[in-house]
């Protein structure tokens, strides 16, 4: 079982009707990496700007929603002068497969990127089976 067929994409999509937004600003879709371990797989979403108050991950029926906001790094008392980097919203969801422990996922934020882990069930984990003589 490969890192493709546990964790599949959704088709990317637009958001576009203003009713599948809260609130008012960019949409982004944050940039990731996929790894497969052993007995897990790991999601690295690059998320910059995003607090760790600011991040909400939920799952339901399999669907992993990852979004995230970023908001302008100004202090009180500062106006900017340029602005070359965009804050808004990052949004991205996943289907897991039946292969994921959804009930031991973790995840952590470090230096803007999203580290989640997704455990394997144990069937799902390879295992040397012994063999004994007769």
């Amino acid at each position: 079982m490969s890192a493709k067929d546990s964790l599949v994409a959704k088709e990317k999509q637009e958001v576009s009707a203003q009713a599948e937004q809260t609130k008012p600003g960019r949409v982004f879709t944050p940039e990731v990496d996929i790894y497969e371990k052993e007995h897990e797989i790991v999601l690295l979403a690059d998320m910059p700007g995003v607090s760790a108050e600011g991040l909400s991950i939920h799952l339901e029926d399999s669907v992993l929603t990852i979004t995230g906001d970023a908001e302008h790094p100004e202090n009180p008392g500062e106006t900017a002068v340029l602005r070359e980097y965009d804050t808004g919203r990052f949004y991205r969801q996943f289907t897991l497969a039946d292969t994921i422990d959804q009930a031991r996922i973790q995840a952590r934020l470090k230096n803007g990127v999203m580290i989640l882990t997704l455990p394997k069930m144990e069937k799902a984990q390879p295992r040397k089976i012994a063999v004994t003589a007769e």
